[in-house]
């Protein structure tokens, strides 16, 4: 990038398990009994985004997001079990690995979940300091546990770390924690945005949250708040600590010089007593229903993106890497496929339409579906988690604008579309062939170019 164009500051905040229709600006808030309005607020100067595609849950969705590839390139499924290396091979290059080179200072502080052991934490992997939890908030539950025995099991922890240092345990992370935590990782994102916000060098934040991840605790502070329980409280604090980032951009006078992004990770819990709702869209995390893949996304940066602007148009989370790579005139790598789009020039309104028409959905290595303008094709369906997979003989084809539920066959109707699509499936699993994919699981020491991860 020219040293006469400024790169923008850069906030990525991402919501754990926030459902597309639980915001008030999104058609939920005071609807489900929590008013959003430091969000809606949000997206009443920016772009919100209607058709915001993640990853089947956390682990995948986030390794898109930071790698800009779809997690069956990369490895890092939800599938790996415990003990096995976990998240992003070293091999994977990282979006704050690429905005370092573009000469970004980097912080995380929140949930990672892409690696728990030495070599994958955060501050290996781009990000000049971190705090935050390794892996997920249902681990809060273990201790509680009848039979526990910690005698045989980590304790899960609370951790942070520096580049060039080890990352290290800081407290335990129990019910407790669990009802502190945002609120900590906001507070550590206000004060590195004051160390760094009158530096030389722009920043990239990224706080992922760990609202509305089950178990749902608020904040003693928003405890009861909502009249309706934990999960509305919840809410209502998520919302809080949004609007606390806002209000430290706002103040440090550097709102006009910062790249603002909201989003969440993964479409709604389906566990109850924590159940979250995808408004009109049917089904959660977990299933290829339009409940699963569409989620909040809300951009915002005054002077290159409308305000008030509303689209239906396809976003994917690959898409996020590739953007903010082309935002911060970084260089894409080369030596890889890249599956996401930038649309910045869409964003910025130079375009009319989003860059990306469709995409490939995978659960784990199985394609479930394709998506393509309005149309969604499901090879394996399954309405709701372990409610049971069918595998179709021949493929559902679903009209969304037609039929948001995803309820009757379109084929005799449209049967068209599956030409565009069956040229996508066949563009992709070509690209499997020529660069073939990380087994998941593998260790550090592999070389992603040799026969041995095939």
């Amino acid at each position: 990038m020219p040293a006469t164009i400024k790169q923008p500051h850069i906030v990525l905040v991402l919501a754990d398990n926030l459902g597309w229709g639980e915001l008030g600006c999104y058609g939920g808030g005071a609807l489900r009994g929590a008013p959003t309005p430091r969000i809606d607020s949000l997206s009443a100067e920016g772009l919100k985004c209607l058709n915001f595609n993640v990853e089947s849950d956390c682990v995948p969705t986030r390794s898109a997001l930071m790698t800009g590839r779809h997690p069956i390139r990369t490895g890092a499924l939800q599938s790996v079990p415990a003990g096995l290396p976990q998240g992003i091979h070293p091999w994977e290059k990282t979006l704050p690995q690429v905005l370092k080179e573009a000469g970004y200072e980097t912080a995380m502080f929140g949930k990672w979940h892409l690696g728990d052991r030495d070599g994958r934490y955060p501050n290996d992997r781009g990000f000049d300091e971190w705090y935050g939890i390794p892996r997920t908030s249902n681990e809060t539950l273990f201790t509680q546990s009848p039979g526990f025995d910690q005698t045989v099991v980590d304790i899960p922890q609370v951790m942070e770390g520096f580049a060039g240092q080890p990352a290290r345990n800081v407290a335990e992370y129990n019910l407790e924690k669990r009802r502190l935590i945002d609120s900590e990782l906001t507070e550590k994102s206000i004060d590195f945005m004051h160390r760094k916000a009158k530096g030389s060098n722009p920043f990239f934040l990224y706080v992922p949250l760990t609202h509305l991840h089950f178990p749902t605790l608020a904040h003693p502070e928003f405890a009861g708040n909502s009249g309706v329980g934990e999960f509305a409280d919840s809410m209502m604090e998520m919302d809080h600590r949004v609007g606390q980032l806002l209000d430290a951009v706002k103040e440090l006078g550097i709102e006009n010089e910062t790249l603002f992004i909201f989003a969440s990770d993964n479409g709604p819990e389906f566990r109850r007593p924590w159940r979250g709702t995808a408004g009109p869209w049917s089904g959660t995390y977990h299933t290829a229903m339009e409940g699963g893949l569409r989620v909040p996304l809300i951009v915002k940066w005054p002077g290159h993106i409308d305000k008030a602007r509303v689209s239906d148009d396809i976003v994917h989370v690959t898409d996020l890497f590739t953007t903010l790579v082309d935002v911060a005139g970084a260089t894409l790598p080369f030596d890889r496929p890249i599956d996401g789009v930038s649309q910045l020039s869409w964003w910025k309104s130079a375009v009319e339409k989003s860059a990306r028409e469709g995409f490939l959905f995978y659960i784990k290595t199985e394609l479930r579906a394709v998506k393509w303008r309005h149309w969604k094709l499901h090879f394996v369906f399954e309405s709701e988690p372990n409610s049971g997979t069918r595998h179709l003989e021949t493929p559902w084809l679903f009209n969304i604008k037609r039929d948001p539920k995803e309820e009757t066959d379109a084929a005799m109707e449209d049967g068209w579309v599956r030409g565009p699509m069956r040229k996508m499936i066949m563009a992709f699993e070509k690209s499997l062939i020529d660069h073939p994919p990380i087994s998941p699981g593998a260790p550090d020491y592999t070389n992603p170019n040799s026969a041995s991860v095939k």
